[in-house]
């Protein structure tokens, strides 16, 4: 029994070493459609089409409309939870070019037209905007460890299956001057252990990235694309560290320390590891998108991808805010609604007790119920 136990131990462990060859296989939006529709004529169970989608990445973005138009073909909660996944993961990219709007790139003229409303509307409206509380919800999916323990392998070994839900966790913060405040979060996990991450600082103020873009010089005209059924200007910026001010901060990183015992008459010299759990913070360059309504200025959409070192703990930090009306106290604000965060993390850090590797997260934040503070 004991070796029947350690040998699928070791087909398990291959089949997660041969993951990442299958569970890259980028697909467009169009073939994952085919495949669900493949996949309900063949009659597969939930569970089924769940695995196959585990299998896959997508290579453009899956917008919230068309996903909800992929609904009936899907069998159960595990297929919905799959593609919940991927059009979180694709919420980076540019949508099918399909989709995308023939309008004519405008002039140079129209252009700067454009940037300048966006950037009085980013450096003196948003950056004027109230005291705010706001109920912010955050579904958390990650790399799932797997203690190894329990099929016969060696102790204290981790293994990593693919994204999947970790929880969701609602927390109550603040917003001032259009910048989110950290919030003291109720969960339990204590960060760093079991190779968990904390969420990360919230991002820079809107205001400060159109600073930063401007004082690079590096805004470029991108493409059209549609939001919410308006046609929306999109413009590419990247930003030097040394007008950076896009702080990545994370908890915590164990680091691993020796220290040297005292030689006694009958015992050898004596090294013993200790780690300490730091945080990991460190301003970079990054780069990314700007959306701006082209009649108004409005920012509705902000993308920013940190630019981090292959020696970093932080290996990623993609950030997506999406930004819409909300009515507070009768007053009509422009103020995020959703947010999306992915990292790529090296939890073991400085250890020389690695457990994991890298680790993948992906954060879906929602904010409802706007009051100024104080309000009831």
């Amino acid at each position: 029994m004991r070796e029947l136990t350690k040998r699928l131990g070791w087909i398990l462990l291959l089949l997660v070493a041969v993951a990442p060859a299958w569970a890259n296989t980028k697909i467009s939006v169009q073939q994952l459609k085919d495949l669900l529709t493949s996949m309900q004529q063949s009659k597969k169970t939930d569970e089924q089409e769940a695995n196959k989608l585990k299998e896959v990445e997508l290579n453009e973005e899956l917008t919230g409309s068309v996903a909800n138009s992929l609904k009936s073909y899907l069998p159960g909660p595990l297929t919905t939870v799959q593609v919940e996944i991927l059009k979180e993961q694709s919420a980076f990219l540019a949508p099918p070019a399909s989709n995308l709007p023939s309008a004519p790139v405008p002039d140079a003229a129209a252009q700067q037209t454009m940037l300048a409303k966006a950037a009085d509307f980013a450096s003196r409206v948003y950056a004027q905007n109230p005291h705010l509380s706001v109920t912010k919800t955050t579904i958390r999916f990650e790399d799932h460890v797997i203690t190894t323990d329990s099929i016969g392998l060696k102790n204290n070994n981790l293994l990593l299956s693919p994204v999947q839900l970790a929880g969701t966790n609602v927390d109550q913060v603040e917003t001032d001057n259009g910048v989110e405040q950290a919030a003291v979060s109720k969960t339990k996990t204590k960060w760093g252990a079991n190779c968990r991450i904390s969420e990360g600082e919230p991002g820079t103020n809107l205001g400060v990235i159109f600073h930063d873009a401007s004082t690079s010089g590096k805004i470029a005209w991108l493409r059209w694309q549609m939001i919410e059924g308006k046609q929306t200007a999109v413009f590419s910026f990247a930003v030097d560290k040394e007008e950076s001010h896009l702080d990545v901060n994370y908890c915590c990183f164990p680091k691993t320390t020796t220290a040297d015992y005292v030689k006694l008459s009958l015992a050898p010299w004596a090294i013993q590891s200790v780690s300490t759990w730091n945080p990991f913070e460190k301003v970079v360059g990054y780069h990314g998108e700007f959306f701006i309504d082209p009649d108004t200025g409005l920012v509705v959409r902000v993308i920013t991808r940190a630019e981090m070192k292959p020696t970093d703990w932080v290996l990623r930090e993609d950030r997506r805010i999406d930004y819409g009306p909300v009515v507070v106290a009768g007053k009509a604000y422009l103020l995020p609604r959703d947010s999306i965060t992915a990292t790529e993390t090296v939890p073991n850090a400085e250890s020389d007790n690695a457990t994991c590797t890298t680790r993948h997260t992906f954060l879906f934040a929602s904010y409802q119920d706007y009051q100024l503070t104080g309000a009831h």
